[in-house]
Protein backbone atom coordinates (compact mmCIF):
# COMPACT_ATOMS: atom_id res chain seq x y z
CA UNK A 1 0.00 0.00 0.00
CA UNK A 2 1.83 2.86 -1.32
CA UNK A 3 1.15 6.57 0.76
CA UNK A 4 1.86 9.87 -0.12
CA UNK A 5 4.50 11.08 2.49
CA UNK A 6 3.55 15.14 2.60
CA UNK A 7 2.40 17.28 0.60
CA UNK A 8 5.86 19.03 -1.17
CA UNK A 9 7.33 18.00 -4.39
CA UNK A 10 10.94 15.66 -3.74
CA UNK A 11 13.42 15.39 -6.21
CA UNK A 12 15.09 12.28 -7.00
CA UNK A 13 18.21 12.86 -5.32
CA UNK A 14 16.19 13.33 -2.48
CA UNK A 15 14.58 9.98 -2.51
CA UNK A 16 18.13 8.41 -3.80
CA UNK A 17 19.33 9.55 -0.11
CA UNK A 18 16.01 8.06 1.42
CA UNK A 19 16.80 4.59 0.00
CA UNK A 20 20.16 5.00 0.77
CA UNK A 21 19.85 5.89 4.96
CA UNK A 22 17.75 2.63 4.77
CA UNK A 23 19.62 -0.25 4.78
CA UNK A 24 16.66 -2.22 5.85
CA UNK A 25 15.26 -1.69 2.55
CA UNK A 26 11.87 -1.43 3.89
CA UNK A 27 9.65 0.55 3.56
CA UNK A 28 10.14 1.27 -0.53
CA UNK A 29 10.49 4.67 -1.44
CA UNK A 30 9.28 5.77 -5.24
CA UNK A 31 8.38 9.34 -6.76
CA UNK A 32 5.69 9.65 -9.32
CA UNK A 33 5.28 13.18 -10.78
CA UNK A 34 7.00 15.02 -7.77
CA UNK A 35 5.32 12.96 -4.99
CA UNK A 36 6.87 10.66 -2.37
CA UNK A 37 5.15 7.59 -2.28
CA UNK A 38 5.83 5.44 0.90
CA UNK A 39 5.08 1.30 0.56
CA UNK A 40 5.61 -0.16 4.29
CA UNK A 41 6.36 -3.77 4.18
CA UNK A 42 4.56 -6.25 1.60
CA UNK A 43 2.19 -9.14 2.70
CA UNK A 44 3.20 -12.97 2.43
CA UNK A 45 0.61 -13.24 -0.49
CA UNK A 46 2.39 -10.64 -1.72
CA UNK A 47 5.74 -11.86 -2.20
CA UNK A 48 4.47 -15.01 -2.90
CA UNK A 49 3.14 -13.88 -6.27
CA UNK A 50 6.13 -11.78 -6.93
CA UNK A 51 8.65 -14.47 -6.47
CA UNK A 52 6.48 -17.00 -8.66
CA UNK A 53 6.25 -14.11 -11.37
CA UNK A 54 9.95 -13.68 -11.29
CA UNK A 55 10.98 -17.22 -11.14
CA UNK A 56 8.50 -17.99 -14.18
CA UNK A 57 10.01 -15.28 -15.75
CA UNK A 58 13.23 -16.19 -15.26
CA UNK A 59 13.07 -20.02 -16.28
CA UNK A 60 11.38 -18.41 -19.24
CA UNK A 61 14.41 -15.72 -20.08
CA UNK A 62 16.90 -18.09 -19.60
CA UNK A 63 15.84 -19.86 -22.99
CA UNK A 64 14.36 -17.15 -24.61
CA UNK A 65 17.47 -14.80 -24.13
CA UNK A 66 15.90 -11.55 -25.53
CA UNK A 67 15.78 -9.82 -21.10
CA UNK A 68 16.82 -10.25 -17.74
CA UNK A 69 14.10 -10.88 -15.12
CA UNK A 70 14.50 -8.93 -11.84
CA UNK A 71 11.69 -8.18 -8.66
CA UNK A 72 12.46 -5.40 -5.98
CA UNK A 73 13.61 -3.16 -4.60
CA UNK A 74 15.59 -1.62 -7.86
CA UNK A 75 15.54 2.15 -8.73
CA UNK A 76 13.83 2.35 -12.21
CA UNK A 77 14.06 5.94 -13.77
CA UNK A 78 12.20 5.79 -16.84
CA UNK A 79 11.50 9.41 -16.90
CA UNK A 80 13.94 12.51 -14.99
CA UNK A 81 12.52 13.05 -11.65
CA UNK A 82 10.83 9.73 -11.54
CA UNK A 83 12.06 6.81 -9.39
CA UNK A 84 9.99 3.14 -9.13
CA UNK A 85 10.57 0.34 -8.18
CA UNK A 86 8.35 -2.12 -10.09
CA UNK A 87 7.35 -5.85 -7.83
CA UNK A 88 9.12 -7.45 -11.00
CA UNK A 89 10.33 -5.96 -14.13
CA UNK A 90 12.18 -7.51 -17.03
CA UNK A 91 15.46 -5.20 -18.72
CA UNK A 92 15.87 -5.89 -22.31
CA UNK A 93 19.42 -7.26 -22.87
CA UNK A 94 21.18 -4.20 -24.36
CA UNK A 95 19.99 -1.94 -21.06
CA UNK A 96 21.64 -4.78 -18.96
CA UNK A 97 24.79 -4.68 -21.12
CA UNK A 98 24.96 -1.34 -20.29
CA UNK A 99 24.01 -2.09 -16.17
CA UNK A 100 26.53 -4.67 -16.31
CA UNK A 101 29.16 -2.00 -17.45
CA UNK A 102 28.22 1.32 -14.98
CA UNK A 103 25.64 -0.12 -12.40
CA UNK A 104 23.71 2.74 -12.75
CA UNK A 105 20.11 3.09 -12.18
CA UNK A 106 17.76 1.19 -14.99
CA UNK A 107 16.49 3.33 -17.50
CA UNK A 108 15.04 1.11 -19.72
CA UNK A 109 12.23 -2.15 -19.17
CA UNK A 110 10.46 -4.42 -21.38
CA UNK A 111 8.01 -5.32 -19.38
CA UNK A 112 6.64 -3.69 -15.80
CA UNK A 113 4.86 -5.83 -13.16
CA UNK A 114 3.12 -4.05 -10.10
CA UNK A 115 1.18 -6.92 -7.59
CA UNK A 116 -1.77 -5.16 -5.56
CA UNK A 117 -1.81 -4.34 -1.78
CA UNK A 118 -4.47 -3.11 -0.02
CA UNK A 119 -4.29 -0.24 -0.78
CA UNK A 120 -2.05 0.55 -3.21
CA UNK A 121 -4.35 -0.03 -6.56
CA UNK A 122 -4.95 3.87 -6.83
CA UNK A 123 -1.30 4.58 -7.24
CA UNK A 124 -0.81 1.44 -9.76
CA UNK A 125 -3.49 1.80 -12.14
CA UNK A 126 -4.26 5.94 -11.97
CA UNK A 127 -0.14 7.66 -10.51
CA UNK A 128 1.95 4.90 -12.38
CA UNK A 129 0.53 3.59 -15.12
CA UNK A 130 0.62 6.52 -17.48
CA UNK A 131 4.20 6.94 -17.10
CA UNK A 132 4.78 2.60 -17.66
CA UNK A 133 2.32 3.18 -20.86
CA UNK A 134 4.26 5.85 -22.16
CA UNK A 135 8.14 4.06 -21.50
CA UNK A 136 7.53 -0.02 -21.42
CA UNK A 137 5.64 -2.61 -24.15
CA UNK A 138 4.03 -3.71 -21.25
CA UNK A 139 2.50 -3.46 -17.88
CA UNK A 140 1.03 -6.12 -16.12
CA UNK A 141 -1.24 -5.65 -12.64
CA UNK A 142 -1.83 -8.74 -10.74
CA UNK A 143 -4.84 -8.22 -8.45
CA UNK A 144 -4.70 -11.14 -6.37
CA UNK A 145 -7.77 -10.56 -4.22
CA UNK A 146 -9.95 -10.66 -7.87
CA UNK A 147 -7.59 -13.44 -9.09
CA UNK A 148 -6.89 -11.17 -12.58
CA UNK A 149 -4.24 -9.83 -14.53
CA UNK A 150 -4.67 -6.25 -16.48
CA UNK A 151 -2.35 -5.78 -19.31
CA UNK A 152 -1.84 -2.43 -20.48
CA UNK A 153 0.22 -1.48 -23.87
CA UNK A 154 1.28 2.13 -25.03
CA UNK A 155 -2.01 3.94 -26.21
CA UNK A 156 -5.08 1.83 -24.47
CA UNK A 157 -7.27 3.66 -22.56
CA UNK A 158 -8.75 0.82 -20.91
CA UNK A 159 -6.96 -2.66 -19.86
CA UNK A 160 -6.89 -6.10 -20.67
CA UNK A 161 -8.53 -8.18 -18.67
CA UNK A 162 -7.43 -11.77 -18.06
CA UNK A 163 -8.07 -14.50 -16.38
CA UNK A 164 -7.45 -17.67 -17.87
CA UNK A 165 -4.17 -17.16 -19.67
CA UNK A 166 -1.72 -14.58 -20.41
CA UNK A 167 0.88 -14.95 -23.03
CA UNK A 168 3.15 -12.48 -23.80
CA UNK A 169 5.76 -12.15 -26.49
CA UNK A 170 8.34 -9.96 -25.82
CA UNK A 171 10.37 -8.56 -28.88
CA UNK A 172 13.43 -10.78 -30.24
CA UNK A 173 11.17 -13.71 -29.13
CA UNK A 174 10.07 -16.74 -31.42
CA UNK A 175 8.05 -18.32 -28.77
CA UNK A 176 5.76 -16.60 -25.95
CA UNK A 177 5.92 -16.30 -22.23
CA UNK A 178 2.41 -18.04 -21.37
CA UNK A 179 1.29 -18.46 -17.82
CA UNK A 180 -1.79 -20.18 -17.18
CA UNK A 181 -2.90 -17.56 -14.65
CA UNK A 182 -5.82 -20.09 -12.62
CA UNK A 183 -2.21 -22.32 -11.63
CA UNK A 184 -0.40 -19.05 -10.86
CA UNK A 185 -3.10 -17.91 -8.56
CA UNK A 186 -4.10 -21.47 -7.37
CA UNK A 187 -0.27 -21.60 -6.63
CA UNK A 188 0.64 -18.33 -4.77
CA UNK A 189 -2.77 -18.47 -2.66
CA UNK A 190 -4.53 -22.00 -1.62
CA UNK A 191 -1.21 -23.43 -1.38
Amino acid sequence: MAMPAVSRRWSASEVRQLIADNPRKTPRYELVDGELLVTPSPTRWHQRAVLELGALLRAYLEVHRVGVALISPSDVELEPESLSQPDAFVVPMREWKRLRRDDSVIRELMLAVEVLSPSSGRHDRVRKRPKYQRHVAEYWIVDLEARLLERWRPGDERPEVLTEKLEWSPEGATVPFALDLSHFFAAVLDS
